[in-house]
């Protein structure tokens, strides 16, 4: 590439002076966009830190967090589906039938890595920062120290990244792989990094040192005696499309430039909601801290009114009762008629329009991000049909930032399988025996096994990387119910067999479902192996027809005497015919 046509200030690879003046580039964009400050005035609201930084003056300082009720009954509704991913062949993929079994491979493996890093709760993380900071984020890498087994090591890994950390190269445009460049700032121990350095036999290890964090979103950043930043650029090659990687500091660079071997940059951004020309989303929040902040004022006042005003005062005749008592069943004196010695001032009532007003606020923000009293259950459910519908109204308001996260696990699990195609290589896997290894030990009349480990070849997913597509949605435990009752009324009706029922249900509503699969195939096998044989026995002998009228081996059939014995057979039985 030409010098000045590179992409770092014209230069084809990074250095750390570079990065670290993109960095301070993509500070200021958060600034001018007020990033930090918002980010962490919404944590402080969303955690309960409400009156911080407020001088009450003797106010009461009362807090009515409706803001997490909201945020967390919004996230959980949208999370609340276990997601289900499912690779696919193309249509227009050549041999498609020879790909029934490395789909189903690594259909497997997407749920191992499920399980392994705890998709479920990192969704639940991943919604609730872009609902709260106004983007989420999940960085991906390689962890070559996991031991997988078997002398396998190396496992895909994925973590939650706070948007204040990540800079896009473009923060015009939110499109994730459609960036020039992506920086990720981290906060590390400065021993860790100078090892690491080391290892990597980095120049200038010797010099990193602790550093202050520009970033003030969290009050974690102000801990800069024992830490420095630490820079992880990503870039796509000009020449062949991949995704390249430099880890440096303010100073000096950790690890020299390296190719990660895959073609997306291994980010899953999601806004929860869009801003024109702006990387950065709007959160969920920053619109209601305003509609809080009410809320508590005017709880505190009423508070207030209620402790000044709220009790009834005595006002005595002092020239008749030198002390007052308050004490339960004591006695006071007075000089002369009791009659006119004291008299009690009713409190004053505070206006019904201020506890009204307060209730209206609260529903009208609820109502407003679709968390209604039907969907929060504070209903009574009168009419199930109204109540059902109801809730499905309800949760229209997020159905958009659903399907957003949708398209973001998406990504994410085809960032997996580059990963996958990369890195995994030749590995073990729990695949069912061939079908004619399976024919041959049921011909024999031995049982075949039911699984057997066998290589698999991830590079195939590498050289053929548009050969699958990934569809991702919610598998509800209702959605299962009406899929078995489906293939329930299919068996019934015979529209599919046993070993067709079996093959499609999943393995926690059938005990052994391997086991059961094994057998019928068995004797299935072993059924056409009888059918075959028999069909050979009922075929005429070579010799023809006149043959089979002799037995095929060359013999006189013979001939007894029926009823009646006539002359006739009586000649042929004694030799004379």
């Amino acid at each position: 590439m030409s010098e000045d046509l590179g992409l770092f200030n014209g230069k084809d690879k990074p250095t750390a002076e570079t990065v670290w003046s993109f960095y301070q580039k993509g500070l200021v964009f958060n600034s001018a966009v007020n990033l930090d400050e918002t980010v962490k005035s919404n944590e402080n609201f969303f955690i309960g830190k409400q009156w911080e930084g407020v001088q009450a003056n003797g106010l009461p300082t009362p807090q009515f967090n409706i803001l997490k009720r909201v945020v967390g009954f919004i996230v959980a509704s949208i999370t609340t589906d276990n997601i289900k991913v499912n690779a696919t062949a193309l249509a227009n993929t050549p041999a498609t039938d020879e790909l029934v079994e490395p789909v189903r491979v690594v259909n497997e493996e997407m749920d191992a890595l499920t399980e392994h890093n705890n998709i479920p709760s990192l969704l639940r993380e991943f919604a609730r920062n872009a609902a709260v900071d106004g983007d989420g984020c999940i960085y991906t890498y390689w962890d070559p120290d996991v031991d997988c087994g078997g002398g396998v090591k190396g496992a895909i890994k994925s973590e939650i990244t706070e948007n204040t950390r990540v800079f896009f190269g473009n923060p015009n445009d939110r499109d994730v792989q459609s960036q020039p460049y992506i920086i990720i700032s981290s906060r590390e121990i400065v021993r860790n990094v100078k090892l690491r350095a080391k290892d990597n036999s980095a120049e200038g290890w010797e010099q990193i040192k602790a550093d202050y964090d520009d970033s003030v979103s969290t009050d974690s950043a102000k801990y800069t005696d024992d830490k420095v930043t630490v820079l992880l650029t990503l870039w796509r090659s000009d020449e062949d499309g991949e995704i390249w990687a430099y880890e440096s500091t303010q100073t000096c660079e950790v690890r020299k430039p390296w190719s990660l071997g895959i073609r997306l940059y291994p980010v899953c951004w999601l806004n929860w909601d869009y801003i024109r020309d702006c990387y950065h989303g709007q959160a969920m929040i920053t619109g209601l801290i305003p509609n809080q902040i009410f809320i508590n004022k005017a709880w505190a006042m009423s508070m207030l009114s209620i402790m000044r005003s709220a009790w009834p005062k005595v006002v005595y005749d002092k020239t008749r009762v030198s002390r007052w008592d308050n004490r339960v069943g004591g006695a006071i004196p007075a000089m002369g008629d009791p009659s006119n010695v004291a008299h009690i001032i009713d409190p004053a009532a505070i206006s019904p329009q201020v506890s009204q007003l307060i209730g209206l606020a609260v529903e009208q923000t609820e109502q407003s991000l679709g968390a209604t009293a039907v969907a929060l259950g504070d209903t009574r459910p009168d009419n199930t049909s109204a109540i059902i519908a109801l809730q499905r109204a309800a949760a229209t308001p997020s159905e958009m930032t659903k399907q957003n996260l949708y398209s973001a696990i998406e990504e994410l699990y085809r960032i997996y399988l580059e990963f996958m195609g990369q890195y995994y290589g030749r590995r073990k896997v729990d695949t069912e025996p061939p079908k004619q290894v399976a024919d041959a030990m049921a011909f024999a009349g031995m049982d075949a096994p039911q699984t057997v480990l066998m290589d698999f070849d991830f590079s195939i997913l590498k050289e053929s990387p548009m050969m699958l597509k990934i569809d991702v949605g919610g598998s509800t435990y209702y959605s299962e119910i009406a899929a078995i009752q489906t293939l329930d009324r299919l068996w019934q009706a015979k529209g599919i067999s046993t070993l067709q029922y079996l093959e499609r249900i999943p393995d926690s509503y059938m005990p052994g479902r391997r086991a059961l699969i094994s057998e019928l195939k068995q004797q299935e096998a072993m059924q056409q192996a009888q059918m075959q044989a028999m069909s050979m026995q009922a075929q005429p002998p070579a010799g023809g027809e006149e043959e089979a009228i002799m037995g095929g081996y060359g013999q006189e059939p013979e001939i007894t005497g029926g009823r009646g014995y006539g002359a006739m057979q009586r000649a042929i039985n004694n030799g004379e015919a």
